[in-house]
Order: structure tokens, then C-alpha cells, then sequence
């Protein structure tokens, strides 16, 4: 594995943005019923997967599929929130915002070599 680098972060970030792009495709193909979102899930959801692939050339595998899916999760929930309006609890935001804390200790243990 090389080093970790800025180069793994990128890598990852737009992983998280194709995934979170190809989730939202899920949503909106209404459970397949509609083509093109249903095909462009299956598109960005490769190109997620792919660059999460090249990221764990830089990062280790635990700590980058922990913040994929961990800071996916919340942003697919803001994007229900506000695209589709679905309904957001207090005890939603306060476990999210575990998630969101964990995400955040991963990333400063993940500098410390």
C-alpha cells in the first residue's frame, strides 16, 4: 500500500459524491419503474465503487469504508430531508451525529502515524 495521501482523500471524496449521486438515482427510479434514473444508478454507483478502489490503494481499507459509508449516510439524509422532504427526528440527528463524531475520529487517527 502506498502512503496515505491527499491523493486517497480526493479519491475517496468523490467516491462518497458518486455514491451518494447514485442513491439519490435510487430514490428517483421509484423502484425501477423509471429507466433513466434506474440506469444512471448502476453508472454512478460503478464510478463510486471504482474510485473507492483506487482510494484504498492510499488508505487502509477499514478506515476508508468506515467514512464512505459513515459520511454517505449523512449526506443522503440531509439530501432526503431537503430533495425529497422526508422527516428528520431528534433521535435521528443525535445518532447521526455519532456517526458524523466517528467519521471525524477516524480521519484525525487516520493522520497520526
Amino acid at each position: 500500500m502506498r502512503n496515505e495521501s491527499s491523493w486517497g482523500w480526493i479519491l475517496l471524496m468523490l467516491a462518497i459524491l458518486f455514491e451518494l449521486s447514485g442513491t439519490t438515482s435510487m430514490k428517483l427510479s421509484a423502484g425501477f419503474t423509471k429507466l433513466w434514473p434506474s440506469i444512471l444508478m448502476f453508472v454512478l454507483y460503478g464510478c463510486s465503487f471504482t474510485l473507492l478502489t483506487f482510494a484504498l490503494s492510499y488508505m487502509n481499507v477499514g478506515v476508508a469504508y468506515a467514512i464512505w459509508s459513515g459520511v454517505g449516510i449523512v449526506l443522503i439524509t440531509l439530501v432526503g430531508a431537503v430533495l425529497f422532504k422526508e422527516s428528520i427526528n431528534l433521535n435521528q440527528v443525535l445518532w447521526i451525529s455519532l456517526i458524523v463524531i466517528g467519521v471525524i475520529g477516524l480521519k484525525m487517527s487516520s493522520d497520526v502515524r
